[in-house]
């Protein structure tokens, strides 16, 4: 069992060295798993190229300044999603603990930089341990219990700004104005802080192990009971992982946009989630990498944006496009993994 469990952990760092007498992967097998790992990668690259030479203003420093703002605060939320489907959950919740982690920072940003992140980071948090207790420790379904805190949240949200009435704004000069604003090399602060979240992502994925215990839980739980891992405290703490993350982009989002706006969300636990199957992590849980998440928000980020400069399409298109990129994954990720199993 244990054998088990550790195969699958290591199927997500890549193939393992051959000892003597284990033969090793075939040409198909390794071109099949960097396919299912990087593919992704290539296909982003490949639609870059060829938009550069179609777009003339695709490829300019401003336009990609704008892909990546855009893409900032939805690559932080699938972050979290990364983790959650990891274990072989999934967070519904994520686009209205979003909203609410916005207004909040709106709201607490009259007092300053730190309870401006500190309170929606708090809030969202607890939303999200919350999940974490009711799937880990009830025993309930994923889909239902982020369900009903997609509800409450969006509740929580309406309660909060009245019905959507009264909308909450972030002092001018402020700080936390400076924070959604600011830029470095004309790369705003949003990007930077997401990137380095996704180094860290990756780092604790790859190389502790908590990280390999997210795999382990997703691969299968009962065989990581069986080892003696933390599966009930794993799963609770990748689900406040989950809030804690979306409510720092809703803070990001309103720091950005000066205000907490009411309308914002609705759909996004679907682009996070789209984002991180695009990007080669499967939906039964036990495989993925952050890395692939990055591509895959670039790649919805790439195509709104090709839809923008098209401009007889409106954004609908995306969703359609969307779509089709993730059925078409969806089967090319049963063929591959079909494939490195030599069947």
């Amino acid at each position: 069992m244990k054998t088990l469990v550790t195969s699958t952990v290591a199927a997500t760092a890549g193939p393992p060295p051959a000892t003597v007498g284990e033969a090793r992967p075939s040409g198909r097998q390794r071109a099949a798993e960097l396919l299912q790992r990087q593919g992704v990668l290539a296909v982003l690259a490949l639609l870059c190229v060829i938009s550069s030479f179609v777009f003339s203003s695709f490829a300019t420093l401003d336009n990609v300044r704008g892909i990546t703002i855009q893409a900032s605060f939805l690559s932080v939320v699938a972050l979290g999603m990364t983790m959650v489907i990891i274990t072989g959950g999934i967070d519904l919740s994520v686009g209205s603990v979003f909203a609410l982690g916005g207004v909040l920072a709106a709201w607490a940003s009259q007092y300053g930089l730190l309870p401006a992140l500190l309170v929606p980071l708090v809030v969202c948090g607890a939303i999200g341990a919350a999940n974490g207790l009711l799937v880990a420790k009830a025993g309930m379904a994923p889909f239902i219990v982020t369900l009903a805190s997609l509800l409450g949240a969006r509740g929580l949200l309406l309660a909060l700004t009245h019905e959507g009435a009264t909308t909450y704004l972030v002092p001018r000069g402020s700080t936390f104005q400076e924070l959604g604003g600011g830029a470095v090399w004309g790369f705003g602060y949003p990007v930077l802080i997401a990137l380095a979240l996704f180094g860290i992502g990756g780092v604790v994925l790859q190389r502790t192990s908590f990280g390999q215990a997210l795999f382990a839980v997703g691969g299968s739980g009962d065989a990581a009971l069986l080892m003696g891992l933390p599966v009930a405290r794993t799963k609770v703490l990748v689900y406040t992982l989950s809030g804690v993350l979306a409510g720092l982009a809703g803070a990001l989002n309103a720091a950005r946009l000066s205000s907490g706006v009411t309308i914002i969300g609705v759909g996004m636990e679907l682009d996070a989630i789209s984002a991180v199957v695009i990007g080669g992590t499967l939906l039964v849980g036990g495989a993925g990498s952050v890395s692939g998440t990055l591509w895959g928000v670039l790649l919805l980020g790439v195509i709104q944006n090709l839809i923008n400069q098209i401009g007889s399409l409106d954004s609908s298109y995306q969703s359609v496009v969307s779509g089709g990129f993730l059925i078409v994954v969806v089967v090319a990720q049963r063929y591959l993994s079909a494939a490195r199993r030599g069947t």
